[in-house]
């Protein structure tokens, strides 16, 4: 029998002896009461680009779901199975966040898959399919021929954090509580090199360094 990765054991008791012995009146709280985040983050699954790193946060402040390239499909209610939507619907219908984040990265692998469709991980039983919702924006990207491979990359990084806020969209809660000003739906690039963050602005759609204190 293969023993648990002792790197992680190491790491929990270093959470024992740090941050929940310093928070243990919070977890508690936590537990007592369940989980009432504000925001919620669509991230990819990349161990690059965790969200409660990047924003320094606490147990209970965030709702975070992760996909490869942090996809969000349009609405579709239908027989198959989808993870992402439910994910949303409950964050959005039980949890009643107030904003919901689409944080896309830099050097995303998912998206170097999409402009790659001859990488082996991108033929494979799922991922392909799954990237495939990208592909309009992926062949618009793809003819950018004055661009380099690294910028086209950065290109569609950014250009599917607007595609996964159209597709937001289209579930009808989320346009419903956007119009009552119950929701606000963002978007963000970080990048993973310089730890830089930018963020959509809402009306243009450009991406910009945000102002810090």
């Amino acid at each position: 029998m293969h023993s648990f990765p002792q790197h992680l054991l190491g790491g929990y008791q270093r959470f024992l002896e740090g941050r929940y012995a310093r928070e243990t009146a919070r977890y508690k709280e936590l537990a007592r009461g369940g989980q009432s985040p504000t925001t919620m983050i669509i991230c990819c699954c990349d161990s690059r680009a965790a969200p409660e790193t990047i924003f320094d946060v606490g147990p209970g402040e965030l709702f975070v779901l992760r996909n490869i390239a942090n996809l969000v499909p349009p609405f579709q209610p239908d027989a198959g199975q989808h993870g992402t939507s439910a994910g949303i619907e409950y964050a959005v219908n039980a949890l009643g966040i107030s904003d919901l984040i689409v944080l896309g990265h830099g050097r995303c692998g998912g998206i170097r898959w999409a402009l790659n469709p001859g990488a082996p991980l991108a033929t494979g039983d799922f991922i392909g399919k799954w990237m495939s919702m990208l592909t309009p924006v992926t062949e618009q990207v793809s003819t950018y021929t004055f661009l380099t491979p690294a910028e086209r990359e950065t290109a569609l990084e950014r250009l599917s954090v607007r595609n996964s806020i159209k597709n937001l969209r289209t579930f009808p809660y989320i346009s419903s509580r956007e119009a009552e000003g119950k929701l606000t739906v963002h978007g963000a690039w970080f990048d993973v090199s310089t730890a830089e963050l930018w963020v959509m602005n809402n009306e243009s759609g450009d991406f910009v360094r945000p102002e810090t204190d």
